[in-house]
């Protein structure tokens, strides 16, 4: 039979009054003559938000003191556990001795020590201590890994462990040592110290290794020091941090000094910003420089090949929206020069949307600012590109649209559109475009749908719409250079579009007619699938369409677009252009299959050779990448990319991962087989380990091994 006794003033006096009172639960309950409680069989004690497990607790009234018999367990309110044999503890459950405990810390850390001694609740002294994160088996086998101290301080408050005379363990191998060791517990988020170093081996820059230290400067802001260090290379690599109370900014970079260009020193820096303004605004930054165009690829920062700083203020509301921002570009591509590419840019756009009740429907006003120029000031033509090698142009574009929808009797839905735009434009450091134009240009739509609807009654459903469009465009185009909308896409997307190019200096003239069907299947239980045809006939050819863009006709190429999902792991996407003929102009197709143990997945590009679009040789590239589960710990992927029209591969990847409730151990190796004047092709490996247990936890899925008879 169990007793439940509360112990107020009389069997366990408390120091304050405003401590909470101890609990007590056990199977037998007596007092001796001695004046001593005892509480046998199954016993449970609570105090101060602490819970103490034992089989026998001995209470001396006249010296406060617990006398405990194991096993014991004491589980505090932060979920630390202490296990142990036998205990002296005070009647506060802050201070006393434990023999034969074990510590375990955020249900991961396990401290094992001979004796623990508890300090104001607060710190933990343990003495010929073993600590892991491993699952330790009672066969007395060895975990993975595990660090021996002959003492170890747990600080509960700040969460930090101290090691005296700390040796790293892998198995019963000891692998250094150390005489001083601080570690953070496993719910620290950020703290001081060093991070797991990691070893990267690359055919440029031979063996090398990277050793982060991170500096928690407050609570608001951490930098992140990493030194690289080979036998080609000396580089020092950064990360910092502030969080604001109204944003956030990053900023990553690294310098370096190396054999490859050994006089000059290399670097890159890249940051990012976003606040929160007042009255809605928002501020986004963007800054990306590099010393060389082939530093990034080099130590594997980044594969770009175009650099974009931004500097963003916008704001969106639902019948609003305002944007201003100035871009910089930097090319590190061989064939485009900076000093004659559109680097410095200003955009900006304000639209705003009124719901007049007097002739219904809804009116949209945009207004758009656009510059850009080169750094060249050169206004003829010295590169032979047929262009300016300076030219820099500005444009105002200014636009109303009166927009109405309506949906007639048996679901006939019509749309209507009406509105003019005024474009200017200022062009200047060219001697073969003098004139600053100007146009104002008309231009109506009238779209028709009929959406059709079935349902069975396996609770399968179809929807097909037949669309067309009736649009035409007023006016004649201005005799001014294609700059900004050299590459046009015809997709499922811009089928109704009054305009398909993708810039306001370019807008397609004269009557045009669209027509299109989309059907679409959806299963709540297995195969689900959009398909899309269209096609666009104009009445008057347009020359700046380019042949690949699937426009430049009188009639466009036909559009077909699908997906197609089974809802169990299995899809496809797609799009292609064919043209009159039903020869393929253009094509691009991804699928995935994600099974129970991985995924893989593979994308096809077909594009063909277009001289208008700098494109010399047609695109044929394929590109795969998976991974398998190849057991609970085991985790194995690939990518490999293949230049069909080359027959030459690009770049190839594999990567292998274990991981358990210890350890994170990653091995990769990546194959860059192209090359250019600034970048020669390279093989990279790469090798990490990572101890789990301190610090934050990754959030990731774990396994736990087991142990084997």
């Amino acid at each position: 039979m169990r007793i439940l006794l509360i112990l107020f003033l009389a069997l366990m006096p408390l120091r304050a009054a405003a401590q909470d009172a101890a609990l007590l639960v056990a199977d037998e309950l007596y007092i001796t003559r001695a004046r001593e409680l005892v509480a046998s069989g199954n016993v449970e004690a609570f105090q101060n938000g602490v819970r103490l497990r034992a089989s026998m607790i001995r209470y001396d009234q006249d010296t406060g003191a617990l006398s405990i018999e194991g096993p014991i367990t004491l589980t505090q309110q932060d979920g630390t556990v202490i296990t142990a044999t036998a205990a002296e503890l005070d009647a506060d459950l802050r201070n006393g001795i434990l023999k034969g405990a074990r510590l375990v810390l955020n249900q991961q850390l396990q401290l094992a020590a001979f004796q623990i001694d508890r300090v104001d609740g607060r710190y933990s002294q343990l003495y010929k201590t073993a600590v892991t994160s491993c699952h330790v088996c009672d066969d007395g086998s060895a975990p993975l890994w595990q660090i021996r101290a002959k003492r170890v301080v747990y600080d509960a408050l700040e969460e930090q462990l101290y090691f005296d005379e700390a040796q790293f363990r892998i198995g019963r191998v000891p692998v250094f040592w150390l005489p001083r060791l601080r570690l953070p517990g496993p719910t620290v988020e950020r703290a001081s110290g060093f991070l797991v170093p990691s070893v990267r081996t690359t055919s440029n820059l031979g063996i090398g290794i990277k050793v982060p230290y991170f500096l928690r400067l407050s609570e608001k802001r951490d930098l992140t020091l990493t030194p690289y260090l080979s036998s080609s290379t000396k580089t020092l690599e950064f990360r910092y941090r502030q969080a604001y109370r109204t944003g956030r900014i990053q900023f990553d970079g690294a310098f370096t000094r190396d054999d490859i260009f050994a006089e000059d020193n290399r670097g890159y820096l890249f940051g990012r910003g976003l606040f929160a303004l007042p009255r809605d605004y928002t501020l986004y930054f963007a800054i990306e420089a590099v010393s060389d165009d082939g530093y990034l690829d080099t130590y594997g920062y980044s594969d770009a090949d175009r650099l974009r700083s931004e500097l963003t203020v916008s704001r969106a509301r639902r019948d609003e929206y305002v944007r201003a921002s100035f871009y910089n570009f930097q090319s590190l591509r061989d064939d485009e020069p900076n000093e004659t590419l559109p680097t410095l840019i200003l955009d900006g756009e304000y639209e705003r949307r009124f719901f007049p009740r007097a002739i219904g429907g809804e009116v949209r006003a945009r207004l758009v600012a656009h510059s850009h120029r080169r750094l060249s000031d050169v206004s003829t033509d010295e590169d032979g590109d047929g262009n300016a090698d300076g030219r820099d142009v500005a444009r105002l574009n200014a636009q109303i649209d009166w927009l109405r929808s309506t949906t007639l009797q048996m679901g006939l839905r019509t749309d209507t559109e009406i509105g003019i735009a005024f474009n200017t434009f200022n062009i200047s450091q060219d001697d073969l475009n003098t004139n600053d134009p100007s146009e104002v240009t008309p231009h109506a739509a009238f779209t028709l749908r009929y959406p059709l609807s079935r349902s069975g009654s396996t609770g399968v459903s179809h929807v097909l719409e037949p669309v067309v469009q009736l649009s035409w465009t007023g006016g004649n185009r201005l005799d001014i250079p294609n700059e900004e909308s050299t590459l046009v896409e015809f997709d499922q997307g811009n089928l109704l579009s009054l305009s398909r190019f993708p810039r306001a200096d370019r807008r397609e003239r004269g009557t045009m007619a669209a027509f299109g069907v989309g059907w679409s299947r959806f299963n709540p239980t297995g195969w689900d699938a959009q398909l899309s045809v269209g096609q666009v006939f104009r009445k008057e050819l347009d020359s700046d369409f380019t042949t690949s863009s699937g426009l430049d006709g009188l009639s466009s190429d036909i559009l077909l677009a699908g997906q197609i999902s089974s809802g169990t792991g299995i899809s496809f996407t797609g799009r292609s252009l064919f043209q009159d003929d039903l020869s393929l102009s253009k094509a691009e197709v991804r699928g995935d299959y994600a099974f129970k143990r991985g995924r893989i997945g593979g994308s096809y590009i077909w594009l063909q050779q277009d001289l208008a679009e700098d494109r010399t040789t047609e695109v044929s590239e394929l590109t795969v990448d998976g991974s398998y589960r190849i057991s609970n710990s085991w985790t194995a992927s690939a990518n490999w990319r293949y230049d069909v029209a080359s027959d030459l591969a690009a770049t190839a990847g594999a990567g292998l991962r274990y991981e358990n409730e210890c350890v994170t151990l990653d091995l990769s190796v990546k194959r860059r087989y192209t090359t250019s004047t600034s970048v020669e092709p390279s093989t990279d490996f790469g090798f990490n380990v990572g101890l789990r247990g301190f610090s934050a936890d990754t959030g990731t899925e774990r396994y736990v091994s087991s142990c084997s008879n």
